[in-house]
């Protein structure tokens, strides 16, 4: 099937990489648009793409970009860019496979994938920063970033791989996440606070929970990872707030205890939410809720915060 003619930025949607990538490659290697249309930019055509994937494997596979846009000026129209990669003397394979399974993920996620296997941080915040844009903090958790760390975690299980491309991908979400903060900052009072169980380093849905409730206006404090009961409650104690996320991503931090003293507190918060798959729901006290989804975790608190601001003496 023939592929339509396309722009920098769909080609760059496709192949995981930044447009200012595409421009490089254009203007250094000539691996550029072939199509005219007076008074139009020029656009990629099905036989540009074909170099161009052909350019992004290799490039990925450790060939320089010189000798890889070589090869990618060579390759005809029908060449695969596996059949390049295949043909170039000394390309190997390693035994998992160079990609991520995204499972039913659309193209920005496998995109995603593609750029994170590169260590590609320039691709992944500009993917990340247009998804933001265009769909919100809670879709693109849900759409985008959850697949691909899935697939990660699925890829280092079976193989004990991928740890530096976990690395680089996850600090590129808190840097957009936190970028979402800046721009967004939370209206009204902090009466939120966000918190990891004890032992607990795991905080990147925290951060997105924290994203999220920002682009909504809703007021929080983070205290991060790893915080101990005392400096939790000492935390309640000292600004009492009216709803509290404790996240836990596996059982070994997930204390009902922590919940409990929470509970237990002099200034006790209104809500308390036991968040992440760590928590097992037949062991929370009573009283505690335990949100399924982001987009959950985020109507429940902003539900707070609408109360307290109809109530404004509590």
């Amino acid at each position: 099937m023939a592929v339509e003619a396309l722009s920098a930025g769909a080609v760059a949607r496709r192949l995981g990489v930044a447009v200012t990538t595409l421009r490089t490659w254009h203007q250094r290697y000539g691996l550029g648009p072939s199509q005219h249309t007076p008074g139009q930019h020029r656009r990629y055509t099905a036989t540009d793409l074909a170099r161009l994937e052909v350019m992004r494997r290799l490039t990925a596979d450790g060939v320089s970009p010189a000798e890889a846009a070589r090869w990618a000026r060579q390759a005809p129209e029908s060449v695969r860019a596996g059949e390049a990669s295949r043909a170039r003397p000394g390309a190997a394979r390693d035994g998992g496979g160079q990609t991520i399974p995204v499972g039913r993920a659309g193209p920005a996620a496998r995109g995603l994938a593609r750029a994170a296997m590169r260590l590609d941080s320039v691709a992944i915040g500009d993917t990340i920063a247009r998804a933001l844009t265009e769909h919100g903090v809670v879709a693109t958790w849900d759409r985008l970033l959850r697949p691909v760390l899935t697939g990660i975690g699925d890829r280092h299980a079976a193989t004990s791989a991928l740890v530096d491309v976990e690395h680089v991908l996850s600090r590129c979400i808190s840097e957009a996440f936190a970028a979402v903060a800046r721009t967004t900052p939370p209206g009204g009072p902090q009466r939120v606070l966000l918190s990891c169980a004890d032992e607990e380093q795991h905080s990147l849905p925290l951060e997105a929970l924290a994203a999220a409730l920002a682009e909504a206006g809703v007021g929080y404090r983070m205290l991060g990872a790893r915080v101990p009961i005392p400096a939790l409650l000492e935390a309640v104690d000292r600004t009492g707030p009216a709803a509290v996320v404790l996240w836990s991503h596996t059982p070994a931090t997930a204390d009902p205890g922590q919940l409990g003293a929470l509970l237990a507190a002099p200034r006790r918060p209104l809500l308390v939410l036991a968040a992440g798959p760590g928590w097992a729901a037949a062991t929370l006290p009573p009283g505690v809720l335990r949100p399924s989804q982001l987009a959950e975790a985020v109507a429940l608190v902003g539900a707070v915060q609408d109360a307290l601001q109809q109530s404004p003496g509590r």
